[in-house]
């Protein structure tokens, strides 16, 4: 059988498509300066000092653990993009996370950086490292982590420590992820102390290389404590470790060696059993993958069909558009993506003309804002996924939900909650893509971070809060008038007008997806053009997990 193949019909020579690809461009080049800076971790002299030691870095541990030649998909790389400055900086948070392959496997990789800060965990450190181990949890993803941190960042332990997101959850999940029967392999390669001890202590495999460190308390702590002096060799060396405590498995006298023993390891795992979800062989999109650059428009009034856009994502550009004349500002359905079968929601950009239920007169309805019969037909369609165990993909492009007396009549919060209830109850894994707005409660309808999508990657072109900047900032600005009047004072217009552009400054700086990325809100910023490589990459690891509960949706307003 094979599926309907959409029709390009946009005009890539069109001023509108040519200005639209001139923007992204710049946007795509910024962003990714930005991430190659990010990735000189802790700098050059950092760096150096880490050599010095016989020390890899550790993006070039990676390079050594995963497959010659393989990609390497990182995640929250933004993670505390301009945070921690009063402290210098935390490049990547100094720990750097992704999906890898070794020996073929599909493996999540944590790392930590010790050019940053000695590898020390800083809040975000921490929950950039739960995040990553929750991804793996959720997909049942085996996981390497390669520890070179000296532990958490004292000036900071009242926001890493007690929390259910902080550095204690990272060994509570060790042991989840152990019962789970996720495979977990750990490469000691420099300090590993305090709690982070437990973290090897945990895994499957404990390898530790000569010149490294494993001990609850460094030797000025003992010192300190029992008045013991004693060196950190002696206290908790590879050697100890190897011959006296038997905590390490392997003992092994560099970076290098200790990596292919990993690689070694991994050769001689059996296979896990495989998810349910279909899959074929895949089959590249009909259209070049770049064209998104011209078709997408993020000015806030810009309109685009995002069936364009499906086509230049999906395999074959093959797509079954569910209820196509049915709720138009939202489109919903079937295709494959990598070879696995996907439904897809997406919000339509587009403005269209429907008739108006029981009376036949023709009304527009604004692309970007999502309907009664939108929101029905989305509710519908994601049970219909679930019932047939398809995986989700949702695209953002969403001011929220339609307002005013004709909305509220037709249902429009019923329906809406329709919407948020089948969302909220998915048995299949669901993946989120902001592509541009993400307001108000379409972000959360449309499987925002709350409804625990298996992955949320945004644009550099992305947007999200509760509403847009300039209608923040006129409501604001109207409350903050309206309270100085109570007072007895009134802002004349030069006033009002600085207030309404330092709100909006502020605001447009908190929707920046860099802001996002920086607070783990969105797991990856990527670059529109590999948004089908980000896909394949969630949906590759989204199958390794076979188990699929009962679907229950409970009370659904009719």
């Amino acid at each position: 059988m094979t599926s309907t193949k959409i029709e390009t019909r946009f005009n890539l020579d069109s001023p509108q498509a040519q200005k639209n690809h001139r923007r992204m461009v710049e946007l795509v080049a910024a962003m990714k300066d930005e991430e190659e800076k990010i990735r000189e971790g802790g700098g050059a002299k950092n760096i150096a000092a880490q050599h010095q030691k016989g020390r890899l870095t550790a993006r070039e541990r990676l390079q050594k653990l995963l497959d010659a030649g393989s990609p390497w998909f990182e995640l929250s790389l933004f993670a505390a993009h301009g945070m921690y400055a009063e402290w210098g900086g935390a490049p990547a948070a100094g720990v750097v996370t992704g999906l890898g392959r070794v020996q073929g496997r599909l493996f999540m990789v944590i790392a930590n950086d010790a050019t940053v800060k000695a590898g020390a965990f800083f809040p975000l450190t921490a929950k950039k490292v739960i995040r990553a181990q929750n991804i793996a949890i959720e997909n049942r993803i085996p996981t390497i982590y390669l520890v070179d941190s000296a532990g958490v960042f004292l000036p900071l332990q009242e926001d890493v420590f007690p929390d259910t997101d902080d550095f204690g959850r990272v060994f509570r999940n060790n042991a989840v992820m152990s019962a789970l029967g996720i495979r977990q392999i750990t490469a000691i390669m420099g300090m590993c102390v305090a709690g982070g001890a437990y973290l090897p202590v945990m895994c499957d495999h404990i390898l530790m290389t000569e010149g490294s460190g494993l001990f609850l308390a460094g030797p000025a702590l003992v010192e300190a404590a029992i008045g013991q002096k004693v060196s950190a060799e002696e206290l908790g060396g590879a050697k100890v470790h190897s011959r006296i405590s038997g905590t390490v498995d392997f003992r092994e006298p560099n970076d290098e060696a200790c990596l292919e023993r990993v690689r070694s390891l991994v050769d001689k795992m059996g296979n896990a059993p495989s998810a349910t979800f279909n899959h074929q062989p895949a089959r590249e999109p009909a259209y070049p993958r770049e064209e998104i650059y011209g078709i997408f428009s993020s000015e806030a009034a810009g309109q685009y069909d995002v069936r364009e856009i499906i086509a230049r994502l999906v395999d074959a550009s093959a797509f079954d558009e569910y209820r196509a004349e049915y709720g138009q500002t939202v489109v919903c359905g079937y295709a494959r993506i990598g070879g696995w079968a996907v439904g897809i929601v997406a919000n339509q950009k587009k403005h269209v003309q429907v008739a108006a239920a029981g009376r036949g007169e023709k009304r527009i309805e604004f692309g970007g804002v999502i309907y009664t019969e939108a929101a029905e037909k989305a509710a519908r369609f994601i049970l219909d996924c679930n019932q047939n165990l398809v995986p989700l993909v949702f695209f953002h492009d969403v001011n929220g939900f339609m307002v005013g007396k004709e909305a509220e009549w037709s249902g429009i919060i019923r329906a809406g909650a329709k919407m948020v209830n089948a969302v909220s109850n998915c048995i299949v894994p669901k993946i989120t893509v902001i592509c541009g707005g993400s307001f108000g409660a379409g972000h959360y309808a449309m499987c925002g971070k709350a409804y625990d999508p298996r992955f949320i990657f945004a644009w550099p072109t992305a947007r999200y809060a509760v509403m847009g900047g300039d209608q923040a900032a006129d409501t604001l600005v109207e409350i903050k008038a309206k309270q100085l009047e109570r007072e007895g004072k009134k802002l004349g217009e030069k006033e009002l007008k600085a207030l309404r552009d330092s709100i909006r400054a502020t605001y447009e700086e908190q929707t920046d997806p860099r802001y996002a990325a920086a607070r783990l809100w969105v797991d990856a910023l990527i670059d529109p053009a590999e948004t089908r490589k980000a896909l394949i990459w969630a949906l590759d690891a989204a199958a390794l997990n076979p188990e699929v509960r009962e679907f229950k949706t409970g009370v659904l307003q009719t």
